[in-house]
């Protein structure tokens, strides 16, 4: 009966246009039931979606974030290494290489007792490092060496309170001693008569007397000068003009030998006779130069 139903209305349907009437209100009549037919397919359909995009986007979501940690990583590098050429670059500039040769070096530690201003850096005797040898930053003299080992080394800073050298007033030729306080903040000006020509701002730097440190490096600037009445010396407080708490690079300079500079200035400013005798008077042996 449904085939012969089926063939009628096909037949039908062909030979007659009322049956698209009759047609359109049975697809309005069965819409619903297709609706709820096809529903159980379409909700599958859609977690399926809905599932696969949200799967898609955590995955899309970590990728960025590892390559938000991987570009915020390489962005703090080329930070630190932009910062560590600026101050190399500083540091090349410090001191003139055809006048004093020099090596460079980097911070390995600092002392860790609060009264003692060391630091170790990575250059040792294999380096040709020596003690007392005078080390530097960007910015000013830093101290000098005291301990050697094959590859590294121990630097007392000018800051420490056992430390001390001859500096002289850049404005005008004035020597005196400074002498480390303990601070890395001030360093304290020796013995400076009252009268002495000394002001705030003025630049200390290195006299190049006993011939430990070559002549004309910064070494403090002055920050304070206290004159109390009565008092024959005056008290002056310098700020030392190197970054000792915060640089990572040095300078290891080589200056030349007192006993080879006065060797030299002999030979050019005197005669051989005014040599030999000057050579007899001191106990020098004759052959010393050549030794």
């Amino acid at each position: 009966m449904c085939v012969l139903l089926a063939s009628a209305l096909m037949f039908v349907d062909t030979r007659f246009t009322r049956m698209e009437a009759v047609r359109a209100q049975l697809s309005t009549l069965v819409a619903p039931v297709q609706w709820a037919v096809s529903m159980p397919s379409n909700v599958l359909t859609w977690g399926s979606l809905a599932l696969s995009d949200q799967r898609a986007l955590l995955e899309e979501n970590r990728r960025l974030r590892e390559q938000i940690l991987t570009l915020s990583h390489r962005v703090q590098h080329m930070a630190s290494l932009t910062a560590e050429n600026v101050r190399l670059r500083e540091l090349l500039s410090a001191s003139d290489q055809n006048e004093v040769p020099f090596i460079t070096a980097e911070l390995l530690s600092l002392d860790p007792d609060p009264f003692a201003h060391q630091m170790v850096i990575d250059r040792g005797r294999r380096n040709g490092v020596y003690v007392g040898q005078p080390v530097m930053d960007a910015s000013g003299l830093v101290g000098q060496v005291t301990a050697v080992s094959a590859y590294s080394s121990r630097v007392l800073m000018v800051a420490d309170a056992s430390h001390a050298l001859p500096v002289q007033v850049n404005r005008n030729g004035l020597r005196f001693i400074v002498q480390g306080s303990g601070r890395y903040d001030a360093l304290t000006v020796l013995h400076v008569p009252d009268t002495a020509d000394i002001r705030k701002g003025d630049l200390l730097v290195t006299s190049g007397l006993a011939g430990r440190f070559p002549p004309g490096y910064p070494v403090a600037r002055v920050a304070e000068v206290v004159h109390d009445p009565g008092q024959p010396f005056a008290r002056v407080t310098a700020t030392p003009v190197a970054q000792l708490q915060r640089s990572r690079h040095f300078l290891l300079l080589f200056p030349p030998a007192a006993r080879e500079a006065d060797e030299v200035a002999w030979d050019l400013d005197l005669t051989p006779e005014a040599v030999e005798a000057a050579r007899s008077l001191i106990g020098l042996p004759a052959d010393a130069e050549a030794r």
